[in-house]
């Protein structure tokens, strides 16, 4: 049969989504459902994996059979996902001893401070490309290892498994016959050494995690095994694994060095392609692998922003002040500014360039004339200041001037935050049509591998822009925004400290 279709499984931090696209890259039919959060503790943050998998399996089926797709007719499967988010399980039943920690938990903040305490910050700087943080898996696996009884002596004797989310769900479509990662995941781990591209086993010695429970890493588009009949309903070539923020720059197309794209997700993530180069951050950047395909390496350095898109989401289901996203921005349009107040979405702490895990949320400037509205506008204002000082550390690192910037992900439909992103960066914004770049890199991973594209270039010919969005603001007003944040970011950080 005819192979017309590549299916990708975007597997992200609220929701699960499918997504079936022709050989043109356009959108055949999708599905996408949400589970279940879990905060036990203040700082804390959980999945339950196996809820998690039935709910990526169920919109895989729901998908095909919606788009009334043969299984047989499509070439490849490719998964994007969550990143730093880890799982571990029972080698022989495959139940997880513990739910999910997500990359935004912070409950081993302390075993980060005790480590750069003890001088251990440049060795995981130069072997990771890492800054130190809760934010990253080592400390997640290490954390599970010594909460669970008996968990560590398992572990040792190979009764376990452990991975990202990426190697979860391969695991289990598979029906536990792959145990994989990509080389973008391993990197996010702060134990692959991005240089000798290997787990490192001084790494492995600090976090005392045993090698024996790690997946085998491989290129981001290969294939990596087939999906289970038993489990699935049918086989399908996995093709691609690849986090969730290098498959937007892949899907974006910035396959040159110098390209830079920023995607409004959960969270908010700066991406710049530096080819084969590794470059380090004089500014606490991040220096992480953008991909591998066919055995070569691509770096990039990231900026990372841990509360983006979730901040709507507060806005509606903690505060209850709006219905929608799309009320948000009405209600944001209504104001010509924030009356004064200022949002810091630090809820799970500050990433980069502060790298502060005992930050927290702040709302300051407020007076009795302040509404809803302009809170509305001060969320939607925040997101894109946290934007604004990832652009200006990479340009410092990268050396050249940063001219435009491409945008993706689901916050990014909102005009007045992508407005207000080109006004107080001065720089045009590239939004494409299909904003939904990250289930599309994954898809095109996939589908280079199985020969369904031929090549960089077809996937750069299905490109298409939405809308471009050019500065409007005036320098002065646009400095005034900037020092007012940077005073607002000043009361955020180290509240959680407890001398303080």
């Amino acid at each position: 049969m005819e192979k017309k279709y590549i299916v990708a499984l975007d597997q992200g931090t609220t929701s699960s989504r499918a997504i079936v696209f022709n050989s043109k890259a356009k959108k055949i039919a999708s599905n996408q459902r949400e589970f279940t959060q879990y905060f036990p503790e203040s700082g804390w943050v959980e999945h339950d994996a196996e809820e998690l998998f039935l709910c990526q399996l169920t919109v895989l089926q729901e998908t095909l059979r919606q788009a009334k797709i043969n299984p047989e007719e499509v070439s490849a499967l490719g998964i994007t996902n969550q990143r730093e988010t880890v799982v571990l399980w029972d080698k022989k039943t495959g139940v997880p001893v513990h739910r999910a920690i997500v990359w935004q938990c912070r409950r081993t903040a302390p075993i980060v401070e005790a480590l750069v305490a003890s001088g251990k910050s440049d060795l995981i700087y130069e072997k990771t490309g890492l800054i130190p943080d809760a934010y990253f898996s080592a400390t997640k696996i290490q954390w599970i290892l010594d909460e669970v009884p008996g968990l560590r002596e398992r572990a040792e004797n190979g009764e376990i498994l452990a991975g990202t989310i990426d190697t979860w769900l391969v695991w289990r479509l598979t029906g536990g016959r792959v145990h994989v990662t990509d080389f973008t995941n391993a990197s996010r781990t702060m134990l692959f050494n991005i240089n000798t591209l290997e787990w490192d086993e001084e790494l492995l010695s600090v976090f005392k995690v045993p090698r024996c429970i790690l997946p085998e890493v491989k290129d981001s588009s290969c294939v990596y095994g087939t999906t289970s009949k038993e489990v699935c309903g049918f086989e399908i070539p996995i093709a691609a694994c690849i986090g969730d923020q290098q498959a937007a720059l892949f899907g974006q197309g910035c396959f040159s060095k110098g390209e830079v794209k920023t995607t409004y997700g959960t969270g908010c993530f700066m991406l710049m392609n530096t080819g084969d180069k590794i470059i380090r951050s004089r500014n606490k950047l991040l220096t992480t692998i953008a991909i591998s395909m066919n055995g070569k390496i691509q770096y990039a350095l990231e900026g990372s922003v841990f509360m983006g898109g979730t901040v709507i989401k507060w806005l509606r289901d903690q505060l209850g002040i709006i219905k929608s996203a799309k009320e948000c921005d009405q209600l944001a349009e209504s104001v010509p500014d924030a009356a004064g107040a200022v949002l810091v979405p630090a809820f799970t702490g500050l990433g980069s360039p502060y790298w502060d895990q005992y930050a927290r949320g702040t709302l300051v400037g407020l007076t009795r004339g302040v509404t809803k509205a302009h809170i509305c506008r001060a969320a939607i204002e925040g997101i894109a200041l946290q934007v604004k000082d990832l652009l200006v550390c990479m340009t410092d690192d990268a050396g050249e001037e940063i001219r435009e910037m491409k945008v993706d992900g689901g916050a990014c439909v909102s005009n007045i935050l992508m407005q207000f992103q080109s006004d107080i960066l001065d720089r045009p914004i590239f939004r494409p049509k299909n904003v939904e770049t990250t289930a599309l890199g994954a898809a095109y991973c996939a589908g280079l591998a199985t020969g369904f594209w031929k090549n960089k270039q077809e996937i750069l010919d299905n490109a298409q822009t939405d809308r471009i969005f050019t500065p409007s603001m005036d320098e002065e007003k646009r400095q005034a925004a900037c020092k007012k944040w940077k005073r607002a970011v000043e009361r955020a950080r180290l509240w959680e400290k407890e001398e303080l």
